[in-house]
């Protein structure tokens, strides 16, 4: 009878508290987090996608522009910790609910702007509100799936981000040819309404609502963000994420405006273009997450995956080649290529760190290196517009972002790891 017992399904009526959920539903949480990143990129990407037609209308040049994607990331930088110590009290199921309406509001308002001041301030609005997004998304993930496929899990995870930054073009340039760039902002907040219902209907009934809240798993061993900062762990990915985070910034942010001013690419035309970039970090992502996990699957050590890692850098560096690109095809391509090594990065390093400190600190770790990403973002665009106003090349700029791979590459591989937290 015990034999029969342990060999029924798992469903709500059966399941206890934290048990490890049914695969199908599992993976469906995992993927509706992964559209949360989806819905969040659609909208701090679309100033992005339409950067020539905005920055024209309100009359903002190369530095003030430059300001304007550092204001989004300092309020990230500010915010991410703070929202993942948050997540971790409240969980992800109600955190990222609140999160997604507040920042769907925000991101309609830009269709009000009327100057740089007021854009600028909207910015760090959006920032603020979207800090919960990855440290809930990644918290889901932690909890929804088994330990040995979280690799694949964040690396499904960081397609999100990019598949809200290729999609963004489209709907920004289809509104924009239709209506302006104000009803494009509009278009493009509405799409955190597709998310809601599906996110209510998953995580708010069972078994995934007590599979998300894990509540009892917090008050025994909550970690604060005092003790994460002592954490090797923490700082070893910070240093990575550090070294990777310019690059990426410059293609998914300044793209657009490089491919203007080097061939004359119209803004309808970008929407075509610039979906490539961001399909190839989705591939390099989930190709190097599904290899750390069947790496995982073989060995269950505690070694951290360097050779992965180094060869992911490698594929990232080949952005330096874009500044001897003579095409809009071709830049887009070796972009994409870069950006594939960047994903993979991206995947590696952020599940080597959440398996090395406490289940209950998981979405506070993933704020802390989101705003390490946004400390590197702070510091390199408003620099980059600076450099492109002054000397009209995107050359240099690419160069220095993309050798700053090597030292930070080394020092992750290098740095010793503290042991993985078992579960």
């Amino acid at each position: 009878m015990a034999q029969a017992n342990e060999q029924q399904p798992l469903t709500s009526a059966n399941a206890p508290k934290g048990a490890a959920l049914p695969p199908h539903y599992a993976w469906a949480l995992a993927l509706t987090a992964t559209f949360t990143m989806s819905v969040s990129y659609v909208d701090r990407q679309t100033l992005s996608a339409l950067a020539p037609t905005v920055t024209k209308a309100l009359n903002i040049n190369e530095t003030q522009y430059g300001f304007l994607l550092s204001a989004f990331s300092i309020a990230y930088l500010v915010g991410s910790p703070l929202a993942g110590r948050f997540v971790d009290l409240v969980g992800a199921r109600k955190g990222m609910l609140g999160a997604v309406v507040v920042w769907s509001a925000v991101a309609a308002l830009h269709a009000l702007v009327p100057s740089f001041a007021v854009l600028f301030a909207l910015r760090i609005a959006l920032g603020l509100a979207e800090s919960p997004s990855f440290p809930g998304a990644a918290q889901t993930v932690h909890r929804a799936l088994p330990p040995q496929e979280r690799a694949r899990g964040l690396g499904i995870l960081f397609t999100g981000s990019s598949f809200g930054a290729m999609v963004a073009p489209k709907i920004a340039s289809y509104f924009n040819e239709q209506w302006g760039f104000r009803y494009a902002f509009l278009g493009s907040a509405l799409v955190g309404l597709i998310w809601i219902p599906v996110w209510l209907l998953l995580a708010f009934r069972e078994p995934g609502k007590s599979a998300l809240d894990r509540r009892e798993e917090v008050k025994k061993e909550s970690v604060g963000t005092g003790q994460l900062l002592k954490n090797a762990a923490v700082w070893r990915a910070t240093i990575l994420i550090l070294a990777c985070a310019p690059l990426l910034g410059l293609h998914f942010n300044w793209l657009s405006k490089l491919l203007e001013k080097r061939f004359a690419v119209t803004q309808s035309q970008l929407g075509n273009l610039l979906i490539w970039p961001p399909l190839l970090f989705d591939l390099g992502a989930v190709i190097f997450g599904t290899l750390a996990t069947r790496a995982l699957k073989r060995n269950d050590d505690d070694r951290p995956p360097t050779n992965l890692a180094l060869a992911a850098a490698a594929v990232a560096m080949v952005g330096v080649s874009i500044a001897y690109t003579s095409d809009p095809w071709s830049t887009v391509i070796l972009a994409g290529v870069s950006m594939a090594g960047g994903g993979g990065l991206y995947a590696l390093v952020t599940a080597d760190l959440l398996r090395r400190v406490p289940p209950s600190a998981v979405s506070t770790a993933g704020g802390m290196m989101a705003a390490g990403q946004s400390l590197a973002l702070i510091v390199a665009n408003p620099l980059i517009g600076k450099w492109v106003a002054a000397t009209g090349s995107y050359t240099p700029v690419l160069v220095a972002l993309t050798l700053i791979h090597i030292p930070g590459t080394l020092g992750w591989v290098l740095w010793r790891p503290p042991a993985v937290v078992r579960e």
